[in-house]
């Protein structure tokens, strides 16, 4: 116990004196909240034999006494030596939440990602499970054994010992309503007993429901091919070895990964193990849902648009080991499988694995770090793999796996380019659909087949100006463009969400006339419907697919064929399997091209890769278009060409010159305040400190900054920030840790560390 905590418990009123030569038996608590240091606690007599780490416990906190939510990550017994503690209140759990796989996991998370232990178990923990989310508190009865041992020498009526048989043959406690209808009795029966102190009442949550597993059509074994074989060998080696290790699947847009995967599960199962797969997009969670339980039945799925009773229900069935398969998006990593035998990433360089909120964790890092602690094997797989994970494989660390072909030698769709400057300089064509685009989708609507369009920009317009003066509507919180939206007639900030209705003039000059320009997919689907009014057309991207189960019908209309043209964001671009699909066009390959990012490029030449992709994939072929102002680039040249390794051998040397990941490790701090000044005087002071922290560790380092974030205000804070990065590590980190003891508080001022991050605005 540290010397605050021997203060904090000094100053309170003492709950207990101990002789020194006692055994007590003392908890280590974490709170969910506020402090961030461990508190010791006695352990009660009645709880000795029900505690233990991963409990959540209710203990009395201050000098008030209240009753706080903390979370049990230790249990030591020894002499109490003259320490003065106060007492555990109650169990908030009647077992364990938290294995000890996943605490330790907790603590190593807390430790690299720099956030309380407290806060990363309230993120492993769903809200559903912590508020056990469908289920109610029940009084439950039932005979105590030294009763129904002599319960036929009993003092009892008629009616009364039929009760008590009835209860103490059940195998099980039951309610008074459950009682009272099998015993065919009044409640008044059942109290007489209780009274005689012949039934034991006891209190207990209990599920409102039983949980039904769906019907699902079986699907037929595949026998795999020769690079499905290879590939599935090698994983089975990993599996066979015992050991953890962690293997890299390069695999080409349909090519059968998921095909791998599954017979990899099924060899996994067979050992009475459970497997975790992992899925980008909420979009894709159906369909891997789908296909998964066509193989192997019961399966449970995690993810963010579940309800809490829903996450609450599977979480349940996954840790008492009733299901095989968690198939789930970024949470699903911490799936309390108590037979863990493999963890599947697919599509592992998407974003989406990347918490934005703390504990700010990738759940792909937090996966091989899982795997390592229990030593079972992890597999990723991707098209386009991220620049982290390939240079790992070719340094030896991942095992590589190559997978180069289609599934029936099928061949990669043609990609070809549409040169905006010479669409912009023809002036023939108008709107976001070129002539060239225009036509390709006709001929292909016209032989039945259906068409993928790409566009990651939501909304209608992108922003409002005025033509006259030249004024810009922005957010008054963030200072950003307000985003048309024509269905609501809003204008709306994708930064904060402030809503408000446009202005029928110019707030600055008052001219009549506002200019509602750029494009999103709203404006797209108004197109496409004006241009095509005889095929159906959906719409989806985080605007249109709100309700639950909104992905399912919307991937099963166009699975059907009642869509023939499906338009949305990235949601669309990777994972689906359609082989009725044509032609996929990508509206503006340059949306995330320019970005103050430095792995712009790295998102371009995945996101056109992918969305190619999801053509060519039944006998028909297919084929891709590509609009873009900058075909030259070296990230569309090289997804033109279906080449991750020419991406890699262009972007690689240029990270490498400039220290950044994969070549160092990389330190964001963001400093926000409500006024700019002050708040810039303490980014700086954090600069500065920082950088004596780094020189003394004696490591190569760079920091940039601090300098305006890109989005230099958002919701009415003022931001800035600094790139810190080093080849090490631990003493980056150790550095920034540092910063919290050292830095004094500012009023109004706050700042937070991203360990490893992905969103650079």
């Amino acid at each position: 116990m540290s010397s605050e905590q021997q203060h904090l418990f000094e100053l309170e009123p003492p709950a207990w004196e101990a002789d020194d030569a006692s055994e007590q038996l003392v908890a280590a608590i974490v709170l969910s909240s506020g402090p961030e240091q461990t508190f010791d606690y006695l352990v009660p007599e009645e709880m000795r034999s029900l505690i233990e780490p991963g409990h959540r416990v209710q203990a009395p906190f201050g000098k008030s006494n209240r009753l706080v939510v903390g979370y049990c990550v230790a249990l030591a017994t020894g002499p109490a030596q003259g320490r003065r503690l106060k007492k555990l209140d109650s169990l908030v759990d009647e077992r364990a939440l938290l294995s000890p796989a996943i605490l330790e996991l907790a603590r190593w998370m807390a430790d690299y990602y720099l956030c309380p232990l407290g806060q990363v178990l309230e993120s492993v923990l769903p809200a559903g499970v912590r508020q056990q989310a469908g289920t109610r508190l029940a009084t439950l009865l039932s005979v105590p054994t030294e009763v129904a041992a002599r319960v036929t020498q009993l003092d009892l009526s008629d009616k009364q010992l039929r009760v008590l048989l009835y209860l103490a043959a059940s195998p099980q406690a039951l309610t008074l309503k459950q009682l009272a209808y099998g015993a065919k009795c009044s409640a008044g029966i059942i109290a007489a007993l209780r009274k005689k102190g012949l039934i034991r009442s006891e209190a207990r949550r209990i599920d409102t429901s039983e949980y039904v597993d769906p019907l699902v059509e079986h699907e037929e074994h595949f026998e795999p091919n020769a690079d499905q074989r290879v590939a599935l060998d090698s994983v089975l080696g990993l599996i066979h070895s015992g050991q953890h290790g962690t293997a890299l699947i390069h695999g080409v847009t349909g090519s059968g990964k998921t095909e791998v995967y599954i017979q990899a599960i099924q060899e996994v199962i067979g050992f009475g193990r459970q497997a975790i797969v992992l899925v980008p997009e909420i979009s894709l969670t159906p369909q891997a849902q789908q296909r998964f339980r066509s193989r192997f039945g019961r399966v449970a799925v995690l993810h963010s648009h579940m309800t809490d009773v829903e996450r609450h229900r599977h979480w349940e069935r996954i840790a008492g080991g009733d299901v095989s398969v968690v198939v789930g998006a970024r949470s699903a990593v911490f799936a309390p499988t108590p037979n863990l035998g493999l963890v599947i990433f697919d599509e592992e360089h998407e974003g989406s694995f990347k918490q934005d909120t703390a504990p700010r964790y990738h759940a792909r890092d937090v996966a091989l770090q899982r795997c390592r602690h229990e030593n079972v094997p992890l597999v990723l797989g991707s098209a386009t793999p991220s620049l982290e994970s390939w240079r790992r494989a070719q340094q030896g660390e991942f095992k590589l796996i190559s997978m180069p072909r289609r599934v029936f030698n099928r061949p990669l769709p043609a990609v070809g380019t549409i040169d905006l400057r010479s669409e912009f300089r023809d002036r023939r064509s108008r709107g976001a659909i070129s002539r060239q685009m225009h036509i390709a989708m006709e001929q292909v609507l016209k032989d039945n087949g259906q068409v993928i369009l790409l566009l990651n920009r939501r909304g209608f317009a992108t922003h409002v100006q005025c033509p006259g003066c030249g004024f810009v509507l922005k957010c008054p919180e963030c200072q950003m463009a307000l985003t048309h939206h024509q269905a609501e007639h809003r204008v709306i900030c994708h930064h904060c969400d402030h809503h408000e209705q446009p202005p029928h003039a110019c707030p600055q000059c008052q001219f009549p006339g506002m200019r509602y320009s750029g494009i999103g997919t709203q404006k797209l689907e108004a197109e496409v419907r004006a241009r095509f009014p005889e095929h159906p057309c959906l719409r989806m991207d985080t605007d249109t697919m709100q309700r639950p189960g909104s992905h399912e019908r919307a991937l099963k209309a166009f699975h059907d064929g009642q869509v023939r043209i499906l338009l949305g964001t990235q949601m669309i671009a990777k994972g689906l399997d359609f082989p009725n699909v044509l032609l996929v066009g990508v509206i503006n390959a340059d949306t995330a091209l320019h970005l103050p990012d430095f792995r712009a490029a790295e998102r371009t030449f995945q996101l056109v890769t992918q969305v190619a992709g999801r053509t060519g994939r039944g006998a028909q072929g297919g084929r891709v278009l590509v609009q873009t102002f900058s075909p030259e680039h070296p990230a569309i040249e090289a997804a033109v060409r279906h080449d991750f390794q020419r991406f890699a051998d262009c972007e690689l040397p240029v990270r490498e010159a400039l220290m950044y990941p994969p070549y160092a490790s990389m330190v964001r701090i963001i400093v926000r305040g409500s006024l700019e000044e002050p708040t810039l005087a303490y980014a700086t002071t954090i600069a500065d400190q920082l950088k004596a922290a780094i020189d003394a560790a004696n490591v190569p380092f760079r920091i940039l900054g601090p300098a305006p974030a890109p989005i230099h205000k958002l919701r009415n804070l003022f931001r800035f920030h600094l790139q810190c990065q080093s080849p090490e590590s631990a003493a980056l980190r150790e550095a920034v840790r540092s910063l919290a003891g050292s830095l004094k508080p500012a009023d109004e001022v706050q700042w937070i560390a991203d360990v490893d991050p992905l969103d650079m605005m």
